[in-house]
């Protein structure tokens, strides 16, 4: 598996031409504050020869919104000149500041290391922002950067209602009646509203509510959390609780490392309330109507009970509404209308309980068809995995162990910090050897795992390119299983596996092969995963709108996400896709880009073309 992404070789001390350096005799303090100086002269001046003069020749400069509006990584000095060209005078940094945390000599590898440092600075009369940076050395005894990241953090003028900002009057008996009124929007319109209630949309409607932006969430269960609650009962979170903290509200030091879904559902709901975030349940956005002449969007929302609300004037529009926006992807084969048994696509299955005495077959091996496998071997039920193709194994004890260690982990930085730390390694950076290194280290902390699979037939791939679990996420959130388990019940035979020939139809009783075998089936479940996000848009917003929008999910050539949390070439219309950790950090993003366009402080945005 391969993926086109810019990027250059490790900035290894033999790559860079420099002998072996000892950490000690590194002054890690006065060599970021000199080059942090000139970096502020050079700022300050406008000078995009001397800026550049700061950087190897092999660097990046990764960017949310401090400088362009956008989110953009500019690969090389030929890029980065270009860009500096463009934003340096327009965007006026200043102020730089830099900060005690991160400053220090990093060494991930023999090899490798950096003198790793943040700063604080000010966009123009516009936004308060940080940066993280990473200095590599040059055989002349200098240090020149490898990697700077700016992150717009606040708009000037608009902080967060939070801390000395929150409401510090006494609320004696009214409390209960005004969250009515506002969340009821009987005399007025939110400025956003959100389509879908799970973390997403959460997170981006507590975004906004700090902000000052009234937001309104149109959830079509019941209650908030069913988007997890709903689905099937073994589902847990693979991901661990540090990495999947809300903002304002973490969970508590008592919440187990991997969440249940039903118990991350009552946390949603409780979020909600807690939060004071206005929603709506048990109704659906029908109808979405773009009125470029007003610059809103005529959304009709439709109640359970038959009700129809409209509203006129809906500022933005914001699909939260999952992976690929749930809408099942469930391939077609012949015979499947002739099956005596049941098909169900993942996002139906509920219970393995349910087929108690039925021969059961999971069509696809990443994570719902390994979570729905070994669900159904627990319960006694008679279980075959169909792996169409390879797919990337880590375990989450040796996987997080690896990449997560240092981030996100019991003692670790505090959740915002590593937050940028995290977003501060472009993915070209990564893709080039730093996440190869990685894969092979999890791989030898996984070897029995992995030697047992190989044996027992289980087809495996290392990633795209060798990028293990990362990569294969964020270009098509798919093709991995994250283990809790399920490999070891493949490798004893608990779980029966069939991947020798392609699944050429359905007969009556079960799925016929091309080399003509056959397995008995009386119950098949598509763990497929979901279609394109885009065909919600166009269910909702039409045709036109759905045909000019960006694709949501995937990799730009820089290595950014495409779509979600940013300018879908549709003014007002937002995609908010991500897990957790993607989604909190993200979702302010989204909140400051609404926030200064209600102000009239947003932009000119610089987006990449083509």
């Amino acid at each position: 598996m391969t993926l086109n992404l810019e990027g250059f070789p490790l900035p290894t001390l033999d790559h860079l031409g420099v002998s072996s350096i000892s950490p000690s005799d590194i002054d890690a303090k006065a060599i970021t504050s000199d080059w942090l100086n000139q970096f502020a002269t050079f700022s300050k001046d406008n000078d995009v020869e001397g800026t550049l003069s700061l950087f190897n020749n092999e660097s990046y400069w990764r960017d949310i919104l401090a400088f362009t509006w956008d989110f953009r990584t500019f690969i090389g000095t030929n890029n980065i000149k270009q860009f500096l060209k463009d934003r340096l005078s327009i965007s006026q940094p200043k102020a730089f500041k830099l900060r005690d945390e991160l400053l220090g000599v990093q060494q991930p590898y023999p090899d490798l290391i950096w003198i790793s440092f943040m700063f604080d600075f000010e966009v123009g009369d516009t936004g308060i922002a940080s940066g993280i940076g990473r200095l590599v050395p040059q055989t002349d005894g200098s240090w020149k950067a490898n990697c700077i990241f700016t992150n717009l953090e606040d708009l000037k003028g608009f902080p967060e209602k939070v801390g000395s900002l929150r409401n510090l009057e006494p609320n004696h008996g009214l409390w209960e009646a005004l969250r009515r009124r506002e969340a009821a929007f009987e005399d007025k319109e939110p400025t956003a509203l959100i389509i879908g209630g799970g973390q997403g949309g959460m997170e981006i409607a507590a975004r906004l509510k700090m902000l000052d932006v009234s937001a309104l969430v149109v959830e079509k269960n019941a209650r908030i959390g069913d988007s997890w609650r709903n689905r099937y009962k073994a589902l847990c979170l693979h991901d661990p609780v540090w990495y999947d903290h809300m903002p304002y509200l973490p969970f508590p030091p008592n919440w187990p490392a991997y969440s249940p879904a039903a118990k991350l559902a009552g946390w949603l709901e409780y979020y909600a309330e807690a939060m004071e975030l206005n929603v709506w349940t048990s109704c659906e956005v029908t109808k979405a109507d773009r009125d470029e002449a007003n610059d809103s969007w005529a959304v009709t929302v439709h109640f359970s009970d038959g009700r129809d609300h409209k509203f006129k004037g809906i500022k933005h529009l914001i699909f939260a509404t999952g992976l690929n926006g749930n809408q099942p992807n469930i391939p077609s084969y012949p015979g499947m209308d002739t099956f005596k048994g049941h098909i169900l696509h993942s996002s139906q299955h509920n219970l393995a309980s349910d087929h108690l005495g039925k021969r059961v077959v999971v069509i696809g091996a990443c994570t719902s068809g390994h979570d729905i496998a070994s669900d159904y071997y627990l319960n006694g039920i008679d279980v075959t995995m169909y792996q169409r193709s390879s797919t990337y194994i880590m375990s989450t004890k040796a996987g997080w162990e690896v990449l997560f260690s240092n981030l996100y982990s019991e003692g670790a930085l505090p959740t915002d910090l590593a937050d940028r730390v995290n977003a501060s390694f472009p993915l070209g950076f990564m893709m080039n050897g730093f996440a190869q290194r990685a894969t092979e280290a999890i791989a030898e902390k996984d070897k029995e795992i992995l030697d047992g699979l190989r044996k027992r037939g289980f087809k495996l791939n290392t990633g795209i390119n060798g990028t293990g679990f990362g990569m294969l996420a964020w270009s098509k959130a798919s093709g991995y299983y994250l283990d809790v388990g399920a490999s070891q019940m493949i490798i004893d035979g608990k779980i029966k596996l069939k991947n020798d020939s392609l699944l050429q139809s359905f007969t009556e009783t079960g799925l016929k092969f091309e080399d003509d075998s056959e397995i008995p089936a009386d119950v098949v479940i598509f763990a497929t995963g979901f279609g394109d996000a885009r065909n919600l848009i166009r269910k909702i917003c039409g045709d036109d709108v759905a045909t000019k929008c960006s694709p949501v999910w995937g990799l730009t050539n820089e290595g950014e996400i495409r779509g979600s949390w940013k300018d879908m070439g549709i003014p007002g219309l937002w995609y908010a896709m991500g897990n957790l950790a993607m989604d909190r950090f993200h979702s302010k993003h989204l909140a400051l880009q609404i926030k200064a366009m209600e102000e009239k402080k947003f932009g000119p945005r610089y987006s990449r073309v083509g």
